[in-house]
Parts: structure tokens; C-alpha cells; sequence
């Protein structure tokens, strides 16, 4: 086949709303445009206004690959994102380990999240081109993956608002047919209020379901990471997520941590690429190693994060949904549970509704048995609602052709 060379790059900006959805007070900034960014909370009666990104990619030979972003459509990703776009055009398309490794460095100063969503179209691009999946040019080999349900944080609006609220959430994930369910507690941090409550999940649910707890960086110190941790000890959690201020960032303090309590620890989400979480896991900070082909550069940079635990014998977890994550999961043998976040017993998740396929990653997305599809058509297999894009565009960003 002919050599697919890049001649157009499209970025298109967007936004939407979702019902019942907004931001915790203080926690607007200018990073998010004042718009959710990561704390985002159930909020009934409220409309939340999102905006995210599509990256389209066409080759000189007619080829076309797209991606449309799902939580890395922040500000300073799209900024990365149009910074690396001019320098592709001219390119070989499926050049992509030479792409990826200029991408890297061309990113060396900043956070690497806007690299993954061209990475991703240059995938689906590849895919289109011949006729199949991602996932079965990953050497993806399963077909259904297992699903949790993650929780939005706590909130003190009649949601999430208890440890009776969590539990009854719990109960209707089991009942649905989800094997595993992940809590996100309070933004506070208090460390008795999210021992008491995983404690209190696990007395309801029994044995009936694995369990985890993600505090997304909100616990105060590394005492109260230790407190919350030997209630995920007493309880049986599966992992301990993100526990505290450090930002998910030491190794050092998660190696102190892990010394102290017994349940697998879960990082590395809040790093970028596979040479510092290879620091991160043999420095002996994690248990587990968090993988996410829109954070971590891509479906080529997160497959390398993948062998890399395989090799040193550890699971590795894909962080977050969305036909990309499916792909990479399908071709993993050593990893768990898809994540089905976020989910809320009243509102929907804040992915956006661009799929005219009937793809979804909402909370009752799964099937009886807890599982959800690898999509199996051409490139990520999905077919995305451009009416619903181009009628809510609100930049266009066009490079070369």
C-alpha cells in the first residue's frame, strides 16, 4: 500500500452540558476555564457546561483517523495538543513509534497530556486503513472486558452524601451485575469519615463484590493515609488509590506506606510515560501500575506501560473508559477491571454523548455478567455523531491542507 502521508490536521473545540452536575464551590480555575475540569460533583438541578476536543488526521492517500477526547479535553491539553499538530504534517502516518518518540520530546517541559488524543486518531487512521480493529492489531484477545462502577466524589447535596448513600449505590451496582465497585469519598479529607464508610460499604455488600477506594490526593498526611489504609486492611479492599497530598507523586512516601499496611496500593496515574513509572515501581512505591492511553501518550504509550508490569510480574490497571482504553485492556493480560467513571445513581458521567453507534460508557453500559464489548470494526471501531460536533463547535483549529 501506498506510504499515507499527514496533510491536514483538524482540532475542533466543543461543548456540552450534563444535567445535574457542577463544580464544588472554590475549586473554578482558570486551567478549566471555569468549567469541570477534575472536581466535579453531583449537583441537583444544576447544568454543567463542558468542553472537549476532537483531533481528526487525513493522509495525502485519503485516509481519515479521529479521536474525541474524554477526560483530557482540558485547556492545557488542547494548548499541547495545537503544539504538536504543525510538526505533523508531511509525516508518515503509521510512522508512529517515530512520531510518539518526537511527541515525547517535544513535550519534555510540560505534562505529556496532550500527546495521547493525536497518538489515538493515528491509531484509528491505521486501523481504517486496513480494515481492522485496534485491538486486533494490539493482539487484543479478549472480547468482554470486566467492569467496575467509580463513583463521583461525595457531595453534601442529597447524593453521595452519606455512608448509607454509598452503600445503597454499592447494592444497585451489584444488582445490575458490576463484579467490583470503586469509591471516591469527600473533597474534605477527612480520615475518619472515608474509613468509616468503606468500612461500612464492605459490611453491606459482604463478599459479594471486590471493592476500592480512590481519595484522589485528598487525604492531609501520610498518618491519615495510614489510618484510612488499615481500614482497607480490616475491610479487604482490592486497592488503595491516590491516598494522599503528595499528589500521587513519591515513591518514597508510598513505600513507607505500603510498609505499614497490607492492601495493594494503586499509583501512578498522576505521572506521565513509562520511564518514570518504571522509577516509580522499582524505587518500590506501588503495588500496581495505573496505564491511560489519553494521559500516558497514547495507545503506543500506554502498551509500553503494560509490558513494562508484565515484566516486573505486577497488574496494570487502565484508568478510565472509552473505546481506546477497551482497545488497550483487550491485549492485557495482567489487569483486572475496566472503569466505568464516572458513575452517580443520579446524573450521568461527564463523557460526551458522540457516539452514533450506540457505544456508551454510562453506568448501565454493562451487561448481566458485569462486562462490557471490545469494539471489533475498523480502527477504534465506533462511528462518532458529527452533527452533534460540528452543531456545537465552538474553535476550529486547521493545519496544512
Amino acid at each position: 500500500m501506498n506510504v499515507s502521508v499527514i496533510s491536514r490536521i483538524e482540532v475542533v473545540e466543543f461543548d456540552f452540558e450534563v444535567r445535574n452536575l457542577g463544580v464544588p464551590e472554590g475549586t473554578k480555575t482558570q486551567h478549566s476555564g471555569g468549567t469541570p475540569g477534575g472536581a466535579i460533583e453531583y449537583a441537583p438541578g444544576q447544568t454543567a457546561t463542558m468542553s472537549r476536543y476532537a483531533v481528526v488526521i487525513e493522509t495525502a492517500d485519503g485516509c481519515r483517523g479521529e479521536y474525541v477526547t474524554h477526560y483530557v479535553g482540558t485547556r492545557s491539553a488542547l494548548a499541547q495538543t495545537l503544539m504538536l499538530a504543525p510538526g505533523l504534517v508531511g509525516r508518515d502516518a503509521e510512522a508512529r513509534e517515530g512520531l510518539f518518540d518526537d511527541m515525547k520530546r517535544e513535550l519534555r517541559q510540560y505534562d505529556h497530556m496532550g500527546h495521547g488524543p493525536i497518538d489515538i486518531a493515528l491509531w484509528d487512521l491505521a486501523g481504517k486503513k486496513y480494515g481492522t480493529s485496534v485491538s486486533k492489531m494490539l493482539g487484543g484477545f479478549r472480547k468482554r472486558l470486566p467492569s467496575y462502577a467509580s463513583t463521583y466524589h461525595g457531595d453534601r447535596n442529597g447524593g453521595l452524601d452519606s455512608k448509607e448513600a454509598f452503600s445503597d449505590f454499592a447494592l444497585q451496582c451489584l444488582e445490575m451485575g458490576y463484579p467490583a465497585y470503586k469509591i471516591h469519598g469527600w473533597h474534605e479529607g477527612d480520615r475518619r469519615e472515608e474509613a468509616e464508610n468503606l468500612l461500612h460499604v464492605r459490611k453491606v455488600v459482604g463478599d459479594r463484590m471486590e471493592l476500592m477506594i480512590d481519595c484522589a490526593c485528598e487525604l492531609r498526611t501520610l498518618a491519615d493515609a495510614i489510618y484510612v489504609g488499615h481500614a482497607c486492611d480490616e475491610a479487604g479492599y482490592f486497592w488503595y488509590e491516590d491516598p494522599y497530598r503528595d499528589a500521587g507523586t513519591s515513591a518514597h512516601a508510598h513505600r513507607i506506606l505500603r510498609d505499614k499496611i497490607k492492601t495493594p496500593i494503586l499509583q501512578t496515574e498522576h505521572i506521565r510515560g513509562v520511564e518514570p513509572k518504571a522509577d516509580f515501581v522499582l524505587a518500590g512505591g506501588t503495588d500496581f501500575l495505573r496505564s491511560d492511553p489519553e494521559y500516558d501518550m497514547g495507545i503506543t504509550g500506554a502498551m509500553k506501560i503494560a509490558h513494562l508490569a508484565e515484566a516486573l510480574g505486577i497488574d496494570c490497571e487502565v484508568h478510565a473508559p472509552g473505546p481506546a482504553h477497551r482497545a488497550v485492556m483487550s491485549a492485557m493480560r495482567n489487569t483486572n477491571f475496566y472503569e466505568i467513571a464516572l458513575v452517580h445513581p443520579d446524573c450521568p458521567n461527564s463523557i460526551p454523548p458522540v457516539y452514533a453507534c450506540g457505544y456508551s460508557d454510562q453506568l448501565d453500559c454493562i451487561d448481566k455478567d458485569g462486562t462490557v464489548p471490545v469494539p471489533d470494526g475498523p480502527g477504534l471501531g465506533v462511528v462518532y455523531d458529527w452533527d452533534f460536533i460540528n452543531a456545537r463547535a465552538t474553535v476550529r483549529h486547521v493545519f496544512g491542507g
